[in-house]
């Protein structure tokens, strides 16, 4: 194999770990355990590999370059890198290739006389951190490659402009005006010379504002087919009705508050266990918009009549009467009334005297019967 050539040429013993042995590769599934609960336990289905490779190095770059290590003191890996030190270890031992490979070339430094004249302009003195945006359309494949980083925007927005308006903080994507994205900033101010060096303009003002500190923030987030959601590295509740959804939530100071990232309705509300300082690091973290609010139509939710016929919603009890013990009824809550729909085809409409949140949406399992002997 070519690989184990270019090893042996260079003085490198190529050894494999025995089948079946993951305990003599503790750092590599480490790195598959952070893979799989950063990124594929809240990811949506792949379109495709090219969908899920974009993905995969997306999460990889911001592994590298942003995201903090407990091992090197909450610093990414990114800058503990010498590239001083790597030039010189190059120089004392070079790496051998095969003549079937060759390096690419390095371009030549960019003489002085043509760097004053950039120096002059405008657009120079965002070198130094401040905002640029610039403008980029959307490939078939539905995936954007900005500065080593593949934004997902879907192969449904093929053919579109989107700007970016960027800076070592944040990053948001708009169409046509409307905010589609935004995400944690994976820039650095040499990035952010490079992207105005091929063509990117001072930027206005965000599409968002920055959240100060104590405002709600809000993520993106799928909900696993257990009902849970990843927080930080934790799972935590959300609801098992919203298993396999994608979700947008709004954490505030004490509540999560779980809504659809399109029409922004209510969905379920959990008290917040995160910080304000916790909730600004997770991934995807940005300014919240408008609160969501409640859907206008009626939730609807099943509930079982207990043996004196009686029903639970929404914190209050409704007496249906015992010839309806024991059955399964549809019950609309709806912002002053509670409509039931019985089994024998009848409905009921009750005026509803509490303003608790539907919790439960489906009818309590029946009990299973213990086995035991009979006298």
């Amino acid at each position: 194999m070519l690989f184990d050539r270019i090893c042996r040429d260079n003085g490198i013993a190529h050894r494999l770990t025995q089948p079946r042995s993951p305990t003599t590769t503790g750092k590599i599934e480490r790195f598959h355990g952070s893979l799989r609960r950063e990124l594929l336990d809240d990811a949506v289905p792949f379109a495709d590999l090219a969908a899920a490779q974009a993905a995969v190095d997306g999460w990889v770059a911001e592994y590298n370059t942003t995201r903090p290590h407990q091992a090197i003191g909450m610093a990414p890996p990114a800058d503990r890198f010498s590239t001083a030190a790597a030039k010189t270890e190059e120089e004392l031992l070079p790496l051998r290739l095969p003549p079937v490979l060759t390096l690419a070339p390095v371009p030549p430094p960019a003489s002085a006389s043509s760097q004053a004249p950039a120096a002059a302009t405008p657009a120079a003195r965002h070198h130094l951190g401040g905002p640029v945006e610039f403008d980029r359309v959307v490939p078939a494949s539905g995936n954007l490659m900005v500065a080593r980083r593949q934004f997902w925007l879907g192969t449904a927005r093929a053919g579109l402009v989107v700007t970016f308006w960027a800076d070592v903080d944040v990053i948001h994507l708009t169409i046509g005006g409307a905010r589609v994205k935004s995400v944690r900033s994976h820039l650095s101010t040499a990035d952010l010379a490079r992207l105005v060096a091929d063509g990117a303009r001072p930027a206005g003002p965000p599409p968002l504002p920055a959240a100060e500190p104590g405002a709600a923030i809000e993520i993106d987030r799928v909900v696993s087919k257990d009902g849970n959601v990843s927080l930080g590295g934790k799972y935590y509740v959300a609801a098992e009705i919203l298993g396999g959804q994608l979700v947008s939530i709004r954490v505030e100071q004490a509540t999560l508050m779980f809504f659809d990232p399109a029409t922004r309705v209510l969905l379920r509300t959990r008290p917040s266990p995160l910080t304000w300082d916790q909730a600004r690091l997770l991934r995807g973290a940005r300014p919240a918009g408008p609160p969501p609010r409640p859907s206008a139509e009626p939730v609807t939710v099943q509930r079982r009549a207990s043996n004196t016929g009686i029903i639970m919603v929404v914190g209050q009890k409704i007496a249906l009467g015992r010839i309806h013990a024991g059955q399964v009824v549809t019950v609309h809550v709806a912002a002053d009334t509670l409509t039931i729909d019985l089994a024998d085809g009848d409905s009921r409409t009750v005026r509803r005297t509490t303003s608790q949140a539907v919790h439960s949406i489906k009818a309590h399992r029946p009990r299973q019967r213990t086995s035991g002997s009979a006298s």
